[in-house]
């Protein structure tokens, strides 16, 4: 496990920047990628027991999201409006220079308290780096280039005079100043970094804080923590898990399963298949086919990371009981997902999260060695 099992399971929320809701439905959804309904769902997030918030990026109109509001100006807004909430942006290397990066996170670091995180995202959709003239690098490559954009960013924002050679950036002699604060128990912004692949692990295991899987049964997010945990272990390291999964909470399991049953029934066909053909080669471009996506349904992919796999679908309590035996298995943090962000959201602070921490109370008072207690 990659940390202790006292810590408190943390939790992480989609944000709603891109337009066409968390599923690929044509299911009602009463969300909103403007930014005054995500500055008022922020807020609530943040008093109903949210840790962190990330924003998706998309730089074109693409398989339902046909508006994106870009991820790191809309995160630096919704950290200006909160208070505690760390929000994390989503950045593709190949379309930032990372030492420019380095800087503009740096001074959103300062600007919020220290509360700027952010998620690197290698690339899958190839024709978002067509459009704007880049590179499309195959798969195995796509990950050096985001390993050397990660160490380029922690040298920027630890080191003066910094010196860096690699395959696809070079800094000489870069001086980045001010450097973002440095907290206790985080001297930088934390680097978050997704992925399925054998790559993706090995590379988490050199270089990431944290690392998001999409969605997982139980033996499936067991293979992936103990894998990179490994790797990590051979640098000397630990890294921090989070998984992702779409929330449906209500007062009963039958009416949470046939709000399952609707969105898929009312799936929009054509969008997730264009998906599914945009995604499949990053699981078959694998040798050992790890890739993201590598197995996923349709049904899957009506929720375009897999968050029906992790099943927090349920009762409050059914909930509840399967997070906890995820945080056993060594999830630190859940991403959700919501069909109506505003009421969902409030219904999990009020309704969900007691009850995990009730939980966790129990799971500690049975792990504490008798006479430890107090002492």
């Amino acid at each position: 496990m990659s940390s202790s099992p006292y810590a408190p399971l943390q939790f992480a929320y989609w944000v709603p920047n891109v337009s066409g809701g968390l599923v690929t439905s044509e299911i009602e959804q009463r969300t909103d990628w403007s930014y005054d309904y995500n500055k008022k769902l922020a807020i609530l997030a943040e008093n109903n027991g949210f840790d962190y918030a990330l924003s998706q990026v998309r730089y074109m109109a693409s398989y339902g999201a046909a508006y994106q509001q870009e991820s790191t100006s809309f995160s630096l807004a919704l950290l200006l409006a909160t208070e505690r909430l760390k929000v994390i942006a989503a950045v593709h290397p190949g379309f930032w220079q990372p030492a420019v990066l380095a800087k503009l996170l740096s001074t959103v670091d300062h600007l919020s308290g220290g509360r700027a995180a952010v998620n690197v995202v290698s690339g899958w959709f190839k024709g978002e780096f067509t459009a704007l003239g880049e590179p499309w690098l195959e798969h195995d490559e796509r990950y050096r280039r985001a390993e050397e954009f990660i160490q380029v960013l922690r040298k920027s924002w630890t080191e003066d005079n910094a010196q860096f050679a690699g395959d696809f950036y070079r800094l000489r002699g870069y001086d980045l100043k001010p450097k973002p604060l440095d907290l206790p128990g985080r001297p930088t912004p934390e680097i978050f970094q997704g992925g399925n692949s054998t790559a993706a692990r090995a590379m988490a295991g050199r270089v990431s804080d944290w690392y998001f899987s999409n969605g997982k049964d139980f033996d499936g997010i067991t293979e992936q923590i103990e894998e990179v945990s490994a790797a990590a272990q051979v640098h000397g390291r630990t890294v921090k898990f989070g998984l992702n999964g779409f929330l449906i909470a209500r007062d009963t399991e039958k009416e949470a399963k046939e709000t399952l049953r609707e969105i898929v029934a009312k799936a929009n066909v054509e969008a997730v298949h264009g998906f599914r053909d945009a995604v499949a080669q990053a699981g078959r471009s694998t040798s050992d086919k790890k890739g993201m996506w590598a197995d996923s349904s349709f049904e899957d992919l009506v929720q375009y990371n897999d968050g029906f796999k992790t099943k927090l679908i349920g009762s409050p309590e059914q909930i509840a009981e399967r997070a906890i035996e995820y945080k056993k298995r060594g999830v630190n943090l859940l991403l959700t997902g919501f069909l109506h962000y505003l009421e969902e959201v409030e219904y999990f602070g009020k309704n969900v999260l007691p009850i995990v921490r009730e939980l966790e109370a129990e799971l500690e008072r049975k792990e504490i060695p008798v006479g430890v207690a107090g002492a």
